[in-house]
């Protein structure tokens, strides 16, 4: 479940018992994520509320794609899972997975093709990101400054959060893997 030896529920009390009956009444589990932040619970409080600004600004559909994008290319099958399977509410299952082979294109309007592009290169290297992909956004699609910052936050906040949990061994719950066949199965070939 973890390279990190966790807090057993039972054996939970003050902020990691609290964490854990937050977790528990919003999933109707406590996710290995959560159980991952057990010696660390703080952490996860201010990774939510630090999250929850970040998606404020952005409407659903693109905080999705945005989300999905970065999970999917860093392989975190988790957030992958988890967003893809809301992206796929929204969109389509055969469409999720497009975005996640790369397939963006056959699937999206050209500016949200663009918003999956940028979050992909964001997951991949920030630092090789160009004025000239920015600018693109802008001219070409019509994106201000503040979209443009909130889908970058969007996507870098994804890679914080998934290596973190890459790097504690943290793996995805059976209730995400059996939630969306199709799109696990696409997702995991």
């Amino acid at each position: 479940m973890s390279y990190i030896k966790t807090i057993a529920a039972d054996q939970a009390s003050g902020a990691v018992h609290d964490m854990y009956q937050h977790q528990e009444e919003h999933w109707g589990y406590v996710p290995n994520y959560a159980k991952s932040f057990s010696h660390r619970p703080e952490v996860l409080a201010r990774w939510g509320r630090l999250l929850a600004e970040i998606r404020r600004p952005l409407d659903d559909r693109r905080f999705e794609l945005a989300t999905f994008a970065a999970a999917a290319y860093l392989k975190h099958t988790a957030c992958s899972l988890a967003h893809g399977g809301i992206l796929a509410d929204m969109i389509g299952t055969d469409e999720a997975v497009a975005i996640a082979e790369g397939r963006e294109a056959e699937v999206l309007p050209a500016v949200d093709t663009a918003i999956v592009r940028f979050a992909r290169d964001i997951a991949r290297d920030a630092g090789e990101v160009s004025a000239a992909q920015v600018d693109e956004l802008r001219s070409e699609y019509g994106l201000d400054e503040g979209e443009i910052f909130d889908i970058a936050a969007a996507a870098a906040a994804r890679c914080f959060f998934t290596k973190i949990l890459d790097a504690v061994g943290s793996k995805p719950d059976d209730p995400l893997l059996a939630a969306n066949s199709e799109l696990t199965k696409g997702l995991l070939r």
